[in-house]
């Protein structure tokens, strides 16, 4: 399914159209075959308004697209650059003298403290000859297929902003996700399953939880849906619970009759979307009752894939504090879901890494020891991703599928508490690859310490990348808006330029 990009508003339509369509559902079977037919229905309505007039064709995008899919890998609580992916020899040589940046800084916390190097080495890999740290060394196999952006600037070193800058392109709630406008735009490839899936850290969410996903202002079906693969309910509410009164038969007979009562309120409610998008999460959750299942079952992948993606270490349980096994587990079986998804038509995932304000850290905001927090994350992190990468590259589905890794900032090069790093939004690194992506590409480098882009006049913020993800899918950023309060809103605001040293 398919949605409007090229109108600058949503197209609703006419007030017969849905009048006639409630009449024919109305009178069509209860249970999965009517939910069917109201979501075939509602698709048709959609495309004949779109070509008789009242918006442009569904199928046209902008300019050839080179991607059809995205994964975005969210580290939560701000993963340093300096200690993954942005080597400075300038650390190494001044480890512990007093720190100068050269002019006055505004530290988040008490940050300033002297130099610190990374407690990892750093080794060229690939035939760029990048340089990764040890922590994420999985990632150097995959490193001629990978574009790394290091003079990434944010607005604020505040975590729940700028968490919101690079979800939605705004730092205040009330705007959509990247995933809902990829969504919106260009809908899911398979109506059994979800366009936009979310899988946060087990522990909790992140900044601003949900708001980092919520539809906002676009129609609710687009918001992303949340799955927990390995867990008892992967998926919440989407089967019933198992007791000795809910039986197929009477949950069916609820399902006739919510939707009697949701098409009368919908009738006398004509231009009110919210009860239609709640309508079509109803269809998609029965349609999803006999997809979701065989998509998350991971017991059907074979053992070398499990082993790949580091699920072949047969523990149950793992060690209380933080350990680079349980890390590798959860983010790499996030990962193995996520291509399972991504090969049955889902549009967009997003996997969170951390989640908000946890201690001891569960998460990148490592304010007192950069070693102990990093160094699972970090290494459970590049395991899932790179087998991602790898995965996706030999089933062919690399060339037409971008891998985005964010952050909401940096870490400053200086030490807090003397094994800490306190928050830079100043500079830090973004990553790229498939779909489309120039491979073995180091683009917009950041200065001698890691803290600010090394050309100051030319940063690269969260509008380019997502301009430039757009640009691949086939769309032009600026032509993808929708009118809320009076002004055509757009994921990159008002901002952004596609980055073509990027692409291929």
């Amino acid at each position: 399914m398919a949605s409007d990009i090229m109108k600058k508003k949503t197209v609703s339509p006419s007030a017969q159209d849905r009048i006639t369509r409630r009449r024919i559902l109305h009178h069509a079977a209860h249970g999965f075959g009517g939910l069917a037919l109201t979501a075939m229905l509602s698709s048709e309505s959609r495309t004949k308004a779109a070509e008789t007039g009242s918006g442009a064709k569904l199928t046209v995008l902008h300019r050839p697209a080179k991607a059809k899919r995205v994964v975005q890998l969210f580290m939560s609580g701000a993963a340093s650059h300096l200690d993954t992916f942005d080597y400075k020899p300038f650390l190494e040589k001044n480890n512990g003298k007093e720190s100068d940046f050269g002019e006055p800084i505004e530290a988040f916390q008490n940050g300033l403290g002297p130099w610190l190097k990374s407690p990892w080495k750093f080794r060229p890999y690939g035939e760029s000859g990048k340089y990764l740290s040890d922590i994420v060394a999985p990632l150097g196999e995959c490193v001629d297929d990978m574009a790394f952006v290091h003079s990434v600037v944010g607005k604020t070193g505040v975590h729940s902003q700028a968490t919101y800058l690079q979800a939605t392109g705004f730092q205040r709630p009330g705007f959509p996700g990247m995933g809902n406008w990829i969504s919106y735009a260009l809908g899911s490839m398979n109506e059994n399953l979800p366009s936009f899936v979310v899988m946060p850290d087990r522990r909790g969410f992140g900044s601003n939880g949900t708001k980092n996903w919520s539809s906002a202002f676009l129609p609710a079906q687009h918001q992303g849906t949340l799955i927990r693969p390995g867990t008892d309910q992967p998926i919440r509410d989407l089967f019933a619970a198992k007791n000795d009164y809910v039986t197929d038969a009477s949950e069916a007979s609820a399902r006739g009759i919510l939707k009697q009562l949701n098409e009368q309120h919908a009738a006398e409610r004509q231009f009110d979307t919210r009860l239609e998008a709640r309508i079509r999460s109803y269809e998609l959750a029965a349609r999803m009752q006999l997809a979701a299942p065989d998509a998350l079952d991971l017991s059907r992948e074979p053992k070398h894939i499990l082993k790949m993606y580091g699920l072949d270490h047969g523990r149950d349980t793992f060690d209380e504090k933080i350990n680079e096994v349980e890390e590798t587990d959860y983010f790499g079986r996030k990962c193995l879901t996520a291509r399972r998804l991504l090969e049955r038509g889902v549009r967009f995932v997003q996997i969170w890494s951390g989640n908000d304000n946890s201690f001891p850290r569960r998460n990148w905001d490592s304010h007192e020891n950069i070693e102990r927090d990093h160094g699972p994350l970090a290494l459970g992190m590049s395991r899932g991703a790179a087998a991602l990468i790898k995965d996706l590259k030999q089933r062919g589905m690399l060339d037409d599928t971008i891998v985005l890794w964010t952050t909401e900032f940096g870490r400053l090069p200086s030490s807090q508490g003397g094994t800490g790093r306190d928050h830079n939004p100043f500079v830090f690194t973004n990553w790229l690859a498939g779909g489309g992506i120039k491979g073995g590409t180091t683009y917009g480098p950041s200065d001698q310490w890691g803290y600010k882009p090394l050309d100051r006049s030319n940063p690269t913020q969260v509008y380019d990348i997502h301009a430039t993800i757009l640009d691949l899918l086939g769309i032009d950023h600026t032509q993808l808006t929708v009118r809320h309060d009076g002004i055509d809103r757009r994921l990159t605001d008002v901002h952004g330029h596609v980055v073509e040293e990027l692409k291929s």
